[in-house]
C-alpha cells in the first residue's frame, strides 16, 4: 500500500529533529558527577571516638552587659570503634565559661554531684543507665550498642552569638586509654580519638572480663544485692575506710534513686527523715495500691541515711547486722581494723518497667560526710565481681551476692572548704604564744563592727590559751600593754574553731629536743577514739617517744607522726563550766603529751628556726589551719615571766 506523501514529510521531519537533538547533546560539555562525601572522622579512629557538638543557645534574663547568661545545648557522643568492650565509660568535658550544667541525658556526674552543678572548671561524665559500650566485633556493627549520645543542657556566661561556647578539650578518662589532641571542625564541633594503651596485654586477649577490677581508694562503699524478687530486693551497703588518716564520725550517706525506687525497711541504719509523701502522692502509690505506706521508711528521691546508736545493735527489728550501730564512727584501720567498716541492709521496692528480679539498678550520685572529718568525693558505681560473705549458719563456706557495685571515694580539699580545727604555736624562747589565725574556721561574711576579720590575732600569754576566746579580751589587752604593742580597733575576730591544738617547742639541746602537744575541745560533745597526726618535714627520722599518748611513725611515711589516746584516756571531753559558773569562764576538754626527738638521725636540723614546727596537723582526719608565722627569738620581758606563763598552762592542764 502506498504511503501518502504528507506522511512521508512528517516522518522525515521527525528524524531530522532527533538527529539535531543528538548532535546538540554531543556538542555540550558533560557535567562531572559530584565527588563522594569524605568519610566521617570516626571512621579513621580505631579506638574510642568522642565528639562534642554545640547545637544552639540563646540569652537568658536578666540582661547583664558585664556577665550575660546564655542557655546552651550540646551533644556529647562516645563511640566504641575498638576491638573490646568499654566498661563504665567516663568522659571529661573541659567546660571553661562558668557553665552550670542543668541536665545530661544518658549520663551522670562522676563526682557524685546532683544537677544543677557548677562545671566551669571541667567535669567528668559517667554513663547511666547504660555504662558499657560494646564493640563492632561482638555486635556486628550495631551502633545502638556501640554508641551513646549525651544531651547536655545548661547555662554559660559571657559567650553570645556569633561566638560559640566550646569546651577547652574532651577526652576519655578510663584507665588504659590515651587520647590524641582534640580537633575542631568548624566552630561548633570538637572530636578526639582515644586508643587503648596495650592491645597485647593479658586483659585484651580477645576474651573480655564480665566485670571491672575492684579499685582502691581512701573510702570504699559496696552495694551488694543479697536477695531479689520481682518487685523488690535487699541490698547490703558497706562503708570501709582504707586511708590511714581517714575517718568518719556520725556519718551521713546520701544518694539518688534513678528509677523511682523507695526504701521499705532497713536494718543497721535508718533514714534521717522518715517520709512517704512522694510515694502516697506519686506513681508509687498508684502502682502499689494495696501497700500500707505507714510501714514504708522513705520515699525521697535523695534520701540521707544515718547510723544507729550502739543500744540498737541487738534490736531484733533494726539491728543484728555485723559492723552496724556505732553512732556513725568509722576509724582508720591503723587504729582498729574491726571498727574501720560500717554496714547496713535495706529493702528496696522497684517500679515499672523494672519488675523483674534481674533488673537491678544501683543508686547514683553518692555522697558521704562526717562531723569533723575530711571531705570525700565519690565516683560512680561500677559493676564488680559478686562479693562473698561468710555463711550465716557458720558452715565453712561463703555466700556470694547476686550483684555487686563498688563506689570509690577519695579525700579532697575543695577551695571553698573551711577548716574546723586550728593550731597555735609557742616556744621556750618566746614568752608570747601565737594563737590560731583570725577566722581560721570561718567568720560571718559581714562581721560586725565590733571585730575585724582581717587583723592578725593578738599574741597571748601561754596560759590564756586555756580561756575561751570570748573571755580573752582583757588578757590580750593586758599582754599587749605589757609588751608595748599597738592594738587595732576594732580587735581581731576569733578563730571560731571547735578544736584547737597548741604545739609548744619545749627544749632544744645538743643531742635532742622536745615538744609538747595540747588538744583543746571547745565544743559540747566529746571525741571518743580521737587521733591526731603531725607532719614534720625534717624531724620525724629522729622521733624517740610520745609519753602520754600512743604514738608512732605513720606506716609508709617518713615525715608524719600518728598519735591516739591510750586505753581509758581515749576521750577528748567537751567544754564544761568553770568552778564558779557565774564568775569563771568555761573550761575546754584537754589532752596533753610531751614528744622527744634525737638529733643523731637528723643532722643539720634547725629546730628553733622552723624545723621543730609542724607543716601539717590533722585531727580525726580533718586538716587544721596553721599559723602564718613562727615564734621569734625576740627579747622577752623576763625569764621569770616566760617560765610563769608556761608553768601556769601546764599546771592548769594537770589539774583538770
Amino acid at each position: 500500500m502506498a504511503v501518502p506523501a504528507q506522511l512521508h514529510s512528517i516522518i522525515f521531519s521527525f528524524i531530522l529533529l532527533l538527529l539535531s537533538l543528538f548532535d546538540t547533546s554531543l556538542s555540550q560539555p558533560q557535567t562531572p558527577s559530584p565527588a563522594p562525601a569524605p568519610p566521617p572522622p570516626s571512621d579513621s579512629c580505631n579506638g574510642i571516638f568522642l565528639s562534642y557538638n554545640y547545637t544552639g543557645g540563646h540569652a537568658l534574663p536578666p540582661t547583664d552587659p558585664t556577665n550575660q547568661a546564655y542557655r546552651f545545648e550540646s551533644t556529647l557522643t562516645v563511640l566504641n570503634n575498638g576491638r573490646h568492650e568499654l566498661k563504665s565509660w567516663r568522659a571529661f568535658v573541659g567546660f571553661q565559661h562558668q557553665e552550670l550544667l542543668v541536665s545530661a541525658s544518658n549520663a551522670v556526674l562522676a563526682d557524685g554531684s546532683s544537677f544543677p552543678a557548677e562545671v566551669g572548671n571541667g567535669t567528668v561524665l559517667a554513663g547511666f543507665p547504660i555504662s558499657d559500650l560494646k564493640s563492632a566485633v561482638e555486635t556486628a556493627g550495631d551502633r545502638a550498642q556501640m554508641e551513646v549520645r549525651v544531651g547536655l543542657v545548661g547555662t554559660q556566661f559571657g559567650v553570645g552569638a556569633p561566638d560559640v561556647p566550646m569546651p577547652l578539650n574532651i577526652s576519655l578518662v578510663n584507665d588504659g586509654y590515651s587520647c590524641l589532641n582534640a580537633t575542631n571542625e568548624g566552630n561548633n564541633v570538637m572530636h578526639v580519638c582515644c586508643i587503648q594503651d596495650d592491645l597485647n596485654s593479658d586483659s585484651n586477649n580477645g576474651v573480655n572480663d564480665e566485670f571491672l577490677a575492684r579499685q582502691e581508694g581512701d573510702l570504699v562503699i559496696m552495694y551488694d544485692v543479697i536477695r531479689t524478687y520481682s518487685d523488690n530486693y535487699w541490698a547490703q551497703v558497706s562503708i570501709s575506710i582504707h586511708n590511714p588518716l581517714g575517718r568518719l564520725d556520725k556519718w551521713q550517706l546520701s544518694f539518688d534513686w534513678m528509677r523511682e525506687e523507695f526504701i521499705y525497711a532497713m536494718r543497721g541504719a535508718y533514714p534521717y527523715v522518715v517520709d512517704t509523701t512522694d510515694c502516697i502522692f506519686g506513681r508509687q502509690g498508684q502502682h502499689y495500691k494495696e501497700m500500707d505506706f505507714s510501714q514504708v521508711l522513705n520515699c525521697e528521691r535523695r534520701p540521707t541515711i544515718v547510723d544507729l546508736p550502739p543500744t540498737r545493735a541487738n534490736d531484733s527489728i533494726l539491728g543484728r547486722i555485723p559492723f552496724c550501730c556505732r553512732n556513725g564512727t568509722i576509724l582508720p584501720p591503723l587504729m582498729d581494723p574491726s571498727k574501720s567498716i560500717s554496714s547496713f541492709n535495706m529493702q528496696v521496692y522497684k517500679m515499672p518497667p523494672d519488675l523483674n528480679r534481674t533488673e537491678l539498678v544501683p543508686p547514683q550520685n553518692w555522697k558521704i560526710k562526717g562531723t569533723m572529718n575530711p571531705e570525700y568525693e565519690c565516683g560512680s558505681p561500677i559493676r564488680v565481681t559478686p562479693s562473698q560473705f561468710p555463711d550465716p549458719s557458720g558452715l565453712p563456706s561463703a555466700t556470694a551476692s547476686i550483684a555487686s557495685w563498688q563506689v570509690v571515694c577519695n579525700i579532697t580539699q575543695s577551695k571553698q572548704a573551711v577548716p574546723r580545727c586550728c593550731v597555735s604555736y609557742s616556744a621556750f624562747f618566746n614568752d608570747s604564744a601565737i594563737p590560731c589565725n583570725t577566722c581560721a574556721c570561718g567568720c560571718n561574711s559581714n562581721p560586725s563592727q565590733t571585730c575585724s576579720a582581717t587583723e592578725p590575732a593578738l599574741l597571748l600569754r601561754p596560759d590564756a590559751l586555756l580561756i575561751p576566746f570570748e573571755n580573752r579580751t582583757a588578757e590580750a589587752l593586758s599582754w599587749a600593754d605589757i609588751k608595748r604593742r599597738s592594738v587595732p580597733n576594732p580587735l581581731p575576730c576569733g578563730d571560731n574553731c571547735g578544736v584547737s591544738i597548741n604545739w609548744h617547742l619545749l627544749s632544744d639541746h645538743k643531742d635532742g629536743w622536745t615538744a609538747r602537744i595540747t588538744l583543746f575541745n571547745w565544743g559540747d560533745s566529746s571525741f571518743e577514739d580521737w587521733f591526731a597526726a603531725v607532719q614534720l618535714d625534717k624531724a620525724v627520722p629522729g622521733f624517740e617517744e610520745v609519753y602520754t599518748f600512743n604514738g608512732s611513725k605513720l606506716l609508709g611515711s617518713n615525715n608524719t607522726l600518728f598519735m591516739q589516746g591510750r586505753p581509758g584516756l581515749n576521750y577528748l571531753l567537751g567544754e564544761t563550766d568553770g568552778a564558779k559558773p557565774k564568775k569563771d569562764p568555761r573550761v575546754p576538754g584537754t589532752q596533753q603529751s610531751v614528744i622527744s626527738f634525737k638529733k643523731k638521725s637528723t643532722p643539720g636540723i634547725e629546730v628553733a628556726a622552723g624545723d621543730g614546727f609542724p607543716t601539717k596537723v590533722l585531727f580525726n582526719g580533718e586538716e587544721c589551719a596553721l599559723p602564718t608565722r613562727l615564734p621569734s627569738k625576740a627579747p622577752m620581758v623576763s625569764g621569770r615571766s616566760s617560765v610563769f606563763g608556761f608553768l601556769t598552762l601546764a599546771l592548769l592542764l594537770l589539774m583538770q
